[in-house]
């Protein structure tokens, strides 16, 4: 498999994230916890209502995995759309890597890959991750490179570290180009 990127013309005009403060109280109450930065990407799944349950399962896993970005479903504030079809080349996102893009889920694939992995995976891309198509199947930006056996729909401890490094400060635009990230086979 290798990967192709193709850089898209333009980025998303409007920046609907939002960071805003979270804090957690501690067990006792007696003092608060510091606030933390958490960045909310907003996604609308309505482009992809066959696989509407599988995405909210992949995004799910990312919001318990990691700390510093959430995914919120909110159609009407969406930087992340979802959307299906059929591409020879496969599911993809297309994406500047800081929350912004569209995601595509392959009818084919889809039929042979676990659908909530797909969605997982795709979802890594939309949070800055690259693929791995090397890496086991505990590791979700493996892909497709462990097979059609693997269904691990969880990012591992190193995907979680990165990610949750990557967004540390909370929303700052990322000021990459969007590309266009998907495997093909050769």
């Amino acid at each position: 498999m290798k990967r192709l990127f193709a850089v898209g013309a333009a980025g998303i005009a409007a920046l609907a994230l939002v960071a805003g403060p979270a804090s957690a109280a501690p067990a006792n109450h007696s003092a608060a916890a510091p606030s933390l930065k958490v960045a909310t990407v907003y996604f609308d799944a309505s482009g992809a209502p066959t696989f509407y349950n599988q995405i909210l399962a992949g995004v799910s896993h990312w919001n318990a995995s990691v700390s510093n970005v959430q995914f919120v479903e909110s159609p009407g504030n969406a930087t992340l759309y979802y959307t299906e079809g059929n591409d020879p080349a496969g599911s993809y996102a297309q994406t500047d890597g800081h929350g912004n893009g569209t995601i595509f889920i392959d009818y084919t694939q889809a039929q042979e890959y676990d659908q909530v992995r797909i969605t997982a995976h795709e979802s890594g891309h939309v949070l800055g991750l690259p693929d791995d198509y090397s890496g086991p199947c505990s590791e979700l930006m493996s892909g497709g490179g462990p097979g059609p056996s693997c269904t691990n729909s969880y990012p591992d401890s190193n995907e979680i570290a990165e990610v949750n490094s990557m967004w540390a400060g909370g929303l700052a635009p990322s000021g990459h180009p969007m590309q266009r990230i998907y495997e093909t086979q050769h």
